[in-house]
């Protein structure tokens, strides 16, 4: 995708490449670390639009110093009957909340170092439902008794935009989740704790109380916690390449 041009006095809106979906299974050579920081450095500076712990946590894992902002969108006002254009679209609108905060400008003066913004959304899908962020004792019931014994999809979107640049990459990636059956007293238990009110579908791979339930996971474990590693260092390449 062709680098957009800006200028300081009249910004062009960023637009994001149409997503290249990395199928279930999808083997690939690995890209060689980056060198993101969050700021002060020579090196180029990352931007984690989230306030998703999992997310800072992958990206610490691939040793990558960041900043931090949130773009504060009202996600139920964004509506899709497709899971894939819901994830991205949800990731664009985050982007462009938060660069309208900032002055491009800035980030777009000769000599900077490159700046990305990273930004993510994932669903969990359980018989053809999207099922979002569960908002009741209820709900969140009901999602995690219909995972007992079966199994769920996530769809995730990843959007990573070059602020000095005006380039914008995204990229979809789906995963699969088998459970074994699930005690009633477990799920009571994740119901209590109140963490499922803060994933999407209530899905929590890794809890303690999750995790010897799990019976298979067919894609990778970071993108079923909103963030696949794979992904976001190919577009972190790719969105600093000319």
């Amino acid at each position: 995708m062709a680098t957009a041009s800006h200028s300081p006095s009249s910004p062009q809106p960023f637009k994001v490449r149409p997503p290249s979906p990395i199928p279930i299974r999808q083997q690939s050579v690995p890209l060689p670390p980056l060198v993101l920081t969050a700021g002060g450095s020579a090196a180029s500076q990352l931007i984690l639009g989230s306030s998703s712990v999992a997310r800072k946590h992958i990206l610490e894992a691939m040793g990558l110093e960041f900043q931090v902002m949130t773009a504060d969108i009202d996600e139920k006002s964004i509506r899709r009957e497709n899971p894939d254009d819901l994830v991205m679209v949800l990731a664009e609108a985050k982007a462009d909340a938060i660069i309208s905060r900032l002055n491009i400008a800035d980030y777009q003066k000769e000599g900077n170092q490159p700046t990305l913004l990273i930004t993510s959304d994932i669903v969990v899908v359980h018989e053809g439902i999207i099922r979002e962020k569960p908002t009741t004792k209820e709900e969140a019931r009901q999602f995690l008794k219909g995972y007992s014994g079966g199994h769920v999809s996530t769809v995730g979107s990843v959007v990573v935009t070059n602020l000095t640049t005006g380039k914008r990459l995204g990229s979809l990636d789906k995963a699969e989740v088998y459970f074994h059956d699930i005690p009633d007293e477990v799920i009571e238990n994740l119901i209590d704790e109140g963490v499922v009110f803060r994933v999407a579908g209530g899905l929590l791979l890794e809890h303690p109380l999750t995790l010897p339930f799990v019976e298979a996971v067919v894609g990778s474990s970071d993108s079923v916690m909103g963030l696949s590693k794979e992904i976001a260092n190919k577009l972190f390449h790719d969105a600093l390449s000319a």
